[in-house]
């Protein structure tokens, strides 16, 4: 193990990261997971979809 992440676990230790702060990354997480398992089961809107139209694309 790198000694930075040993600093940081000790930090993290010393000085948790306050509850408002949880809350907040684990409802983002809650979000990319429901997105991912929407579209995984619905699919992804065509609407959503790009045209593909790429810039400088090289033949």
């Amino acid at each position: 193990m790198n000694i930075r992440w040993m600093l940081r676990m000790a930090k993290w230790a010393h000085r948790p990261p306050s509850e408002r702060r949880v809350k907040i990354v684990l409802s983002i997480i809650a979000l990319c997971l429901l997105l991912g398992g929407i579209e995984y089961f619905i699919g992804w809107p065509d609407w959503l979809t790009t045209n593909g139209g790429a810039r400088g694309a090289r033949p």
